[in-house]
C-alpha cells in the first residue's frame, strides 16, 4: 500500500512540475505571478536546491518527499541547511523572527533594517502610555517591545548621503527622540506589586491592550483586525472577516486566515481574487492596526467612531463591530478619493524603516506635503531640504534640492517609473519612486497602476486656477505658509476622544493575555505564543476602556514638534482607576501629575495629553477662517471656551433634591464620580491666561500651546461687536445711514454684508492714510513758510530807512 501511494505521489509531482507539495494543497495560488520575476528567481532557487519546480519550500521549507502531514511540515532539505534559506519548517515565512532565511534572502535592506523600526518597537506609544502614568521613562524614548540598538556605524541607515546627514543632525537636535538604544518594556506585575505601587497598572495596560500591533505579533483574532506577522503583516492580504476565499481544500474554512496564498506589494504585483484583479497594499491593509491612538487609517477612510449601533440591516441587526469599534461615515481624505493607497505618500523608509530607531511618528516619517505640492511661490524641487520638517520655528532656507536621477538598488526592486525630468525629492533628501517632474507638473505613479497628472501650486497661481480664497490663504498671508502646517487648514476634520477612562481590575483572580510576552516566545518555525495559544501567556488584572465623549469637528491647534502650527486630538488623555484584589479602588479616577515640566513647577502638570496630528482626512476646500479666527477652541480654550462644563473634580448625584440641592432620599448613587485632578474640561489644555492645564505633546521640544504671540495673532473673537456695538443708534451718522437703508428696503444678507465690511475697511484705510498725508503736508507747509519763503519787501518800509 505504501508503495502505492509513493508512487502516486510521485507520478502527481511529475505532472505538476515536481512541486510535490501541491499534492496535497492541490488549487492553491501562486504566490505570485509564474511570469514575475520574482517567481523566476524563486524557481532558480529551486532548482539549484534540488527541487526544480518546487517554489514552496524556497520560503517555506519543509520536506516534500514525506508521505506523512507532521513529517512534511518539519525541518527543511538538506541544500538549505548550508545555503541560504530557510532552516526548518515556516508556516509563516514572513515571520520577523525568522525571515532573514526568507524575504530577507533577495530583500536584504528592508528586513535588516526591521528591529529598529517603529512598527516594530512602538516606542512612541509606550512612551505616551508611560508619561500618562506619572512620566516613568520622562521625556526619554528607550523602552520599547525588544532590545535592540543602532548600528555602530552611521552609513548603515538607509538613505542618500543626504538624508543620512540630515538623519544624524536630527538626532543631535532631539536625542531623547533618536535614542541609540532600546531595552524591552518591564513585564507585568503581580497582583502583589500592584498593592505596593497601583502605578505599575501601566505594564499591564500595554501588554495586554496596546502593544498587539507590532509586527513581530500575528494579529488579534477579531473582525478587521486579522493580519499576518512580520513582511505578512502587510504583504499578505487579509479580509476583515478573515476568511480564506481560495482554492486550496487543506485551509480552514474558520476565521483567522488569509485571503488569498499571494503577495501584495507594488504596481507591478498583480493580485487575482473573486474575479477581481488589484495591485498595491489596500488601505484596510494598514487599518489594521491604524485604528487607535491617533487612528490615521480609519480617519483616512472616512470613518469617525461612534458609541451607537445605528444603521440597522434588513434583519434589524445593528451595526457590526470593526476594529471593536463603531462607526460614522465622514468625508475620506482627497487622496484616498484620487485612489492613492498609503504607500503612493510614504516611502520605503517611512514604513520598513532606515535602520536606525526612531521614537515617535515625526521621527520616522520623512514626506511633508510641500515634497509633491510645493508653495504658490515655489515649486517643490525649488525648495530647500528640510521645508515644513524644521524641528525650528523658523521656516528652513537654502539652496533648491532638485530632483534625483536614479535610485537605491533595494529601491529598484519594485516598480521603477521612468524617470523623466528626475524624481522629486524628500523634505529629507531621498527620492519618492512614485513621484516624477515633468516639466513644471508631477506625475504619480500609484500603486493601483493609476497615474495622476498633479499641478504644484505655483503652477496654479501661475495659471490662475486658484480659488480667490486660496490664494489669499496660502499666497497673500505667506505666514500660512512658512509657519503652519498645509492640514492644519485642510483637515477639516479629525477624531477626538476625549478622556480615556482605564480601569485595571486586580480583583478575583482576573486574567488576560500579554501579548507582548506571548511575541517574546518564539520557535525555530517563526511563530510566537500568540500564534500557538494565548492561554498560555495569561497575567494578572483585566483592563477595560472607556471615553467621556467623542468629537470630530474643528480641531483644536498648537505647535508641533517641527515648530509647526498644527491640529491636535486627545493623545493619551488617561483617567486611571486600578481595582484592587479584594475588589476596592487603589486608584480612583485618578490623573498623573507630573512636576517640572511642560511649564509647572513642584505641583506638577497634568499627565492628560493633547498630540500634534496629521489627521489624513484632508480636503481640497480648508476649513473656514472663522473656524480658527473666531474659536476659543482652536486656542485651546476648550469647547465652549471651556464654559459648558460643570466642574468634574466634585461628585454628581441626581435623585430627588429639594430646591436648596439637599438629596431626599437616603438610597442613592454616585451618577457621576469626580475626577480629583480635573477642575476643568478634556478639550481645555489653556486658560485665559495662557496657563498650560496639560501637556501638549511630549516627543519633540517644540510642541507645546501656543504661545501668546501666536494666540495673538490668530484670535479675533468678539470681532462682530467691533461694529455693531455702535449700530443702530451709536452715532448720528449711524442712525442717519439706518433709515435711509429701512426707507429704501434695503435687505442686508452674506454676500452684502462682506461687501459693506469690505467697503468700509477700504474706505477707512483711504481715510487714515489720507489724514496722515494731509497732516504731514501742512507740517510741511508750516516749515517752509516759517524758515524758508522770503518775507516780501514793502517799498514804503525802505523809504523810512
Amino acid at each position: 500500500m505504501n508503495k502505492i501511494i509513493f508512487l502516486f505521489l510521485f507520478l502527481t509531482s511529475f505532472l505538476f512540475a515536481a512541486n510535490e507539495c501541491i499534492v496535497c494543497h492541490k488549487g492553491i495560488e501562486d504566490i505570485r505571478d509564474r511570469d514575475s520575476g520574482m517567481m523566476k528567481a524563486i524557481l532558480k532557487t529551486a532548482k539549484k536546491a534540488g527541487h526544480e519546480g518546487n517554489d514552496c519550500i524556497v520560503c517555506h521549507g519543509g520536506n516534500p518527499y514525506n508521505k506523512s502531514i507532521e513529517y512534511a511540515h518539519k525541518g527543511t532539505i538538506k541544500y538549505f541547511k548550508t545555503n541560504k534559506g530557510p532552516k526548518e519548517f515556516y508556516p509563516a515565512p514572513g515571520s520577523s523572527w525568522i525571515n532573514e532565511n526568507t524575504c530577507g534572502v533577495c530583500h536584504t535592506a528592508q528586513v535588516g533594517a526591521q528591529m529598529n523600526s517603529l512598527m516594530m518597537t512602538e516606542q512612541g506609544k509606550i512612551q505616551g502610555a508611560l508619561w500618562s502614568f506619572g512620566a516613568k521613562e520622562g521625556y526619554e524614548h528607550t523602552v520599547g517591545n525588544y532590545n535592540t540598538k543602532n548600528p555602530d556605524n552611521p552609513d548603515k541607515r538607509l538613505g542618500t548621503q543626504v538624508y543620512k546627514k540630515y538623519m544624524a543632525k536630527l538626532a543631535t537636535m532631539e536625542p531623547q527622540a533618536f535614542p541609540k538604544e532600546m531595552h524591552t518594556l518591564p513585564q507585568a506585575p503581580t497582583v502583589e506589586e500592584i498593592h505596593k505601587d497601583p502605578s505599575l497598572a501601566v505594564y499591564t495596560y500595554l501588554r495586554q491592550e496596546c502593544l498587539r500591533c507590532h509586527t513581530g505579533s500575528k494579529g488579534r483574532n477579531k473582525r478587521g483586525d486579522y493580519r499576518g506577522i512580520g513582511c505578512a503583516s502587510c504583504h499578505i492580504p487579509y479580509s476583515n472577516e478573515g476568511f480564506y476565499e481560495g482554492n486550496d481544500k487543506t485551509i480552514s474554512k474558520k476565521s483567522g486566515h488569509l485571503l488569498t496564498h499571494q503577495i501584495q506589494s507594488s504596481r507591478k504585483v498583480k493580485v487575482q481574487v473573486n474575479d477581481i484583479n488589484y495591485s498595491g497594499v489596500p488601505v484596510e491593509t494598514c487599518s489594521t492596526c491604524h485604528n487607535r491612538g491617533k487612528r490615521i487609517g480609519v480617519s483616512y477612510q472616512g470613518l469617525m467612531e461612534t458609541e451607537y449601533q445605528s444603521t440597522f440591516d434588513v434583519d434589524g441587526n445593528g451595526q457590526p463591530k470593526l476594529h471593536t469599534k463603531r462607526y460614522l461615515h465622514m468625508k475620506e481624505d482627497i487622496h484616498y478619493k484620487k485612489g492613492m493607497l498609503c504607500q503612493d505618500c510614504h516611502t520605503s523608509n517611512d514604513l520598513h524603516g532606515d535602520g536606525f530607531l526612531g521614537g515617535a511618528n515625526l521621527a520616522a516619517v520623512e514626506v511633508e506635503c510641500q515634497d509633491c505640492h510645493g508653495t504658490t511661490k515655489s515649486y517643490p524641487w525649488e525648495l530647500p531640504i528640510g521645508y515644513s520638517d524644521e524641528f525650528n520655528t523658523t521656516a528652513a532656507t537654502g539652496k533648491p534640492r532638485g530632483v534625483a536621477s536614479d535610485l537605491a538598488e533595494y529601491l529598484k526592486q519594485g516598480y521603477v517609473p521612468e524617470k523623466e525630468d528626475g524624481y522629486i525629492l524628500t523634505a529629507r533628501g531621498n527620492p519618492l519612486p512614485k513621484a516624477v517632474k515633468k516639466g513644471n507638473k508631477i506625475i504619480m505613479h500609484l500603486s493601483s497602476g493609476k497615474d495622476i497628472e498633479l499641478k504644484p501650486l505655483k503652477l496654479l497661481k501661475e495659471t490662475e486656477e486658484l480659488s480667490a480664497s486660496g490664494l489669499l490663504a496660502m499666497d497673500t498671508i505667506s505666514a500660512h505658509t512658512s509657519k503652519m502646517e498645509c492640514y492644519s487648514c485642510h483637515a477639516t476634520w479629525a477624531p477626538q476622544c476625549y478622556g480615556c477612562h482605564v480601569k485595571v481590575d486586580y480583583s478575583g483572580g482576573k486574567k488576560n493575555p500579554d501579548y507582548l510576552k506571548a511575541s517574546h516566545d518564539q520557535d525555530i518555525h517563526g511563530t510566537t505564543g500568540g500564534m500557538r495559544d494565548l492561554k498560555k501567556y495569561l497575567v494578572d488584572g483585566q483592563v477595560t476602556e472607556t471615553r467621556s465623549y467623542l468629537r470630530w469637528e474643528d480641531p483644536a491647534l498648537a505647535q508641533n514638534g517641527e515648530g509647526r502650527v498644527s491640529p491636535v486630538i486627545p493623545g493619551c488623555q488617561t483617567t486611571i482607576t486600578v481595582i484592587g484584589k479584594d475588589g476596592k479602588a487603589l486608584l480612583q479616577n485618578h490623573i498623573f501629575k507630573i512636576p517640572n515640566v511642560e511649564g509647572a513647577g513642584e505641583d506638577g502638570q497634568s499627565a492628560l495629553d493633547m498630540s500634534p496630528v496629521q489627521p489624513h482626512t484632508i480636503q481640497k476646500e480648508a476649513r473656514t477662517c472663522e473656524s480658527c479666527h473666531s474659536s476659543g477652541k482652536a486656542l485651546g480654550l476648550g469647547i465652549g471656551d471651556g464654559k459648558l462644563n460643570a466642574d468634574p473634580s466634585k461628585t454628581t448625584i441626581i435623585d430627588l433634591m429639594s430646591a436648596d440641592r439637599k438629596i431626599l432620599a437616603k438610597k442613592t448613587d454616585e451618577q457621576i464620580p469626580a475626577i480629583p485632578n480635573l477642575k476643568h474640561d478634556y478639550s481645555q489644555f489653556i486658560d485665559e491666561n495662557g496657563t498650560q492645564l496639560m501637556t501638549v505633546g511630549h516627543h519633540f521640544k517644540l510642541s507645546q500651546p501656543l504661545n501668546k504671540e501666536q494666540r495673538d495673532k490668530l484670535d479675533r473673537r468678539g470681532v462682530c461687536l467691533s461694529c455693531h456695538i455702535d449700530i443702530p443708534e451709536g452715532s448720528l451718522a449711524i442712525s442717519a445711514m439706518r433709515h435711509i437703508a429701512k426707507m429704501a428696503e434695503y435687505k442686508i444678507d452674506r454676500v452684502q454684508h462682506n461687501s459693506i465690511l469690505n467697503k468700509l475697511l477700504n474706505l477707512g484705510a483711504w481715510v487714515q492714510v489720507m489724514t496722515v498725508l494731509v497732516f504731514i503736508l501742512i507740517v510741511l507747509l508750516a516749515i517752509y513758510i516759517t524758515f524758508f519763503k522770503k518775507k516780501p519787501n514793502n517799498p514804503r518800509n525802505e523809504g523810512w530807512k
